[in-house]
């Protein structure tokens, strides 16, 4: 069956979508501009193609629905420009481009129905993902997160036999001292790892408390790989030199720790398919 659009809601969807180019253009272009500019949101660029993937994905099931535009998509669509105005006016670009998310959902819900929208609406949410923290919340996030990897990296580092002091977020070694800035507060990495987590649970064929489960391990895996990062970054120092901590090395071991956290994840996948595949096993 094949997903047509009545001639007139056609009209609707490219006056909606030419509108929403012209309320949201200045926040698209300023988005870019952050993903381009701040490492911590560059995953930015991937999110949206990442969505139209999971929608690609659900192609099958959503062509099997016959569309009925929605009122209800409508109230939803005002709730958004009302958003992005009060964004605007407050000079809040984290409200003005959440309010694209709400606007989209609006727009899909009122031209094809909310049989459609319940097929999208994760990839919807997905969205949000790109879109930068406010500063005021992420420090609020960071600082604490930094004093926690400082902390468990201090008691791993006086584990493995090394002399270390810990102040704050600051660790000293007999030879030099690390301080654990908010690029090592591993939010970055967490963040990146939550954005490709979320795909890869929406794909994995597990019921909807086992895709959650694996969406949630994302948190506890990016916590322990920054502690682990931290501490052989200490160890380096202490053994090796204080040059070890900066540069092409210490760069270095921040990709490869973030492709173990990778592994941990699909381990954690690989866990819940075998709990599946038994599960299913003893039902026949």
């Amino acid at each position: 069956m094949a997903f047509k659009i009545k001639p007139n809601i056609l009209i609707q969807v490219l006056l909606i979508l030419a509108s929403f180019y012209l309320l949201y253009h200045h926040a698209i272009a300023t988005l870019i501009s952050d993903w381009s500019t701040d490492p911590n949101f560059s995953h930015g660029f991937l999110i949206p193609f990442i969505c139209l993937y999971m929608v690609w994905y659900k192609k099958n099931e959503i062509a099997l629905i016959e569309p009925t535009p929605s009122n209800w998509g409508g109230g939803i669509l005002i709730v958004g420009m009302v958003l992005h105005l009060a964004g605007h006016a407050g000079a809040e670009f984290f409200l003005m481009r959440f309010s694209m998310v709400v606007t989209l959902a609006g727009i899909i819900s009122y031209c094809w129905g909310g049989k459609v929208f319940k097929k999208v609406w994760i990839p919807i949410v997905y969205l949000i993902i790109m879109i930068p923290i406010p500063a005021i919340l992420w420090n609020k996030v960071a600082f604490p997160l930094q004093l926690m990897a400082a902390r468990f990296s201090s008691d791993l580092i006086h584990f493995i036999g090394i002399p270390v002091f810990r102040e704050g977020n600051i660790l000293h070694l007999a030879n030099t001292s690390l301080e654990v800035v908010d690029a090592c507060s591993g939010l970055r990495s967490l963040t990146s790892l939550i954005a490709l987590t979320g795909l890869f649970a929406f794909l994995a064929p597990f019921t909807n408390l086992k895709k959650w489960i694996l969406f949630l391990s994302a948190v506890p895996i990016a916590v322990a790989v920054n502690v682990i990062r931290l501490t052989i970054t200490a160890a380096m120092a202490f053994w090796i030199g204080p040059d070890t901590a900066h540069g092409f090395l210490h760069d270095m071991s921040g990709l490869v720790i973030f492709g173990v956290a990778l592994l941990l994840v699909y381990l954690v996948y690989l866990v819940e398919l075998k709990i599946e595949n038994k599960g299913r096993t003893n039902i026949e």
